[in-house]
């Protein structure tokens, strides 16, 4: 018996460096997945450069304001005058008026002003400036040492004069309305030719309040950042305990049973339950039946206080998992009990995580809108800051997403300039909350 050997058939050598048919089709697939990832990625960015670019575009003329600056002069006589007339404030714009009148002539932009005239230039200013008239009454009321001296009065001028001077409205395609008639740009062109008409930082935006709906140019959204500043203190102040403390019971404490299997599945549910529904709870239970006050910062607090729970023990809990399960049974096998070591051990170290989401969870609260709808923060308009620190809590105020709400729903343009600016602030105090949180993780976070 012979052994047979099989003929050997001839391969066809390939080096391990060459790529295949295969290998080429899975590396163009890799490099069509990296190119649709950078595609993605490009399109956002766009999408969020036309955003921000949008929100600058609409919002930075908030910041300013047009003005009217005249170095008004009230004799002790005229001011007499004007206290004694029936109609007061009227008293007052007639004199200014006369006033803006004299100057005109003096600089050679208007003559020989008949009495018809004058009463024209009246109204116009009425239109142009607002309540100019009780601006100058209330300022003399309060400081009567001015009578008789120079006083520098700056008022701001209506919207619709803002866009005539600073928006390229033209004579052409100009309506004339109660708010403004046609033949007061000439008014406006003789003031700006004098110098009576310009451009400043409007300091009413940030420190002022809101001033109904017919004086755009007086709004302020200072008193809606405070209002918002209370409502947090609220929101923090029970959220944070609250949450830390269920958490750390849920996680280190609570038996695996189906009751605790319930409350974590409803801790989920919460979290996704529209916010508008937070606002129906909060109507129905701290105000009907409890009787708090409407409209108050506080009412707010316990309603985002309710919204904003699942969303910090969530993140809570990821924090107290991610702690390594070695460092819990190296303080228990030194002798710790089991409080000291959540305590002592695990929470300190869970502390970056819990910080970051509680500054994420009170950044949601700090832009929620729907909530307070239904307590009655939008229909409130607050025209004063609170006159005592407990009086921030339970006074009627309003708070920054609420005002822009109601300054975007009126229908003088000039609000709508004023909402996109308060959309600007509120950015503003949204990323430096997120700032914050990232500094703290990362000022805090040990890595093992």
């Amino acid at each position: 018996m012979t052994d047979a050997t099989a003929p050997s058939l001839p391969r066809k050598s390939k080096s391990l460096l060459a790529e295949d048919d295969r290998t080429k089709k899975r590396n163009a697939a890799e490099k069509r997945f990296k190119y649709y990832g950078i595609a993605a990625i490009s399109v956002g960015l766009v999408f969020l450069v036309i955003l921000v670019a949008t929100i600058l575009r609409e919002g930075t003329p908030a910041f300013t304001r047009t003005a009217v600056t005249v170095d008004f002069v009230l004799t002790q006589e005229q001011f007499d005058e004007a206290e004694s007339a029936v109609l007061k404030t009227a008293a007052y714009t007639r004199l200014f008026s006369q006033f803006v009148a004299d100057q005109a002539e003096e600089k050679g932009v208007a003559t020989d002003l008949t009495d018809e005239d004058r009463a024209e230039i009246a109204a116009g200013l009425e239109r142009i400036m607002g309540k100019i008239g009780s601006d100058i009454r209330v300022h003399y009321r309060e400081n009567p040492d001015d009578v008789g001296s120079p006083v520098r009065f700056n008022l701001a001028a209506a919207s619709r004069v803002d866009a005539y001077l600073n928006n390229g409205q033209s004579r052409d395609g100009f309506v004339s309305s109660r708010f403004l008639e046609e033949q007061d740009l000439d008014l406006i062109d003789a003031m700006v030719e004098i110098d009576m008409i310009g451009s400043d930082w409007d300091r009413t935006f940030f420190f002022g309040s809101d001033s109904g709906v017919d004086n755009p140019g007086g709004a302020g959204i200072g008193v809606a950042v405070v209002g918002s500043f209370f409502m947090m203190i609220v929101v923090l102040v029970l959220s944070l305990p609250i949450s830390v403390a269920a958490s750390i019971y849920l996680e280190e404490f609570a038996p695996k049973n189906r009751f605790t299997d319930l409350i974590e599945v409803n801790i989920s549910n919460l979290a996704a339950v529209p916010s508008i529904v937070f606002g129906i709870l909060g109507l129905a239970v701290f105000i009907q039946f409890m009787h708090l006050p409407q409209s108050a910062p506080l009412v707010g607090g316990l309603v985002l206080t309710l919204m904003t729970l699942p969303t910090i023990i969530i993140s809570t809990r990821a924090s107290l998992k991610s702690v390594p399960p070695s460092i819990r049974d190296a303080a228990l096998g030194v002798g710790a009990s089991k409080m000291q070591t959540v305590f002592h051990h695990v929470l300190p170290l869970a502390a970056p995580g819990i910080l970051t989401g509680t500054i994420i969870g009170l950044a949601q609260a700090l832009g929620e809108t729907a909530p307070l709808l239904l307590i009655g923060m939008v229909g409130f308009v607050a025209r004063a800051y609170p006159d005592t620190f407990v009086g921030g809590f339970t006074e009627a105020n309003s708070v920054m997403p609420a005002q822009i709400y109601t300054w975007a729903s009126r229908a003088d343009p000039g609000f709508y300039e004023k909402a996109w600016g308060g959309i600007i602030i509120l950015l503003v105090f949204l990323l430096t909350m997120n700032i914050i949180a990232i500094i703290l993780r990362r000022r805090f976070e040990r890595r093992w």
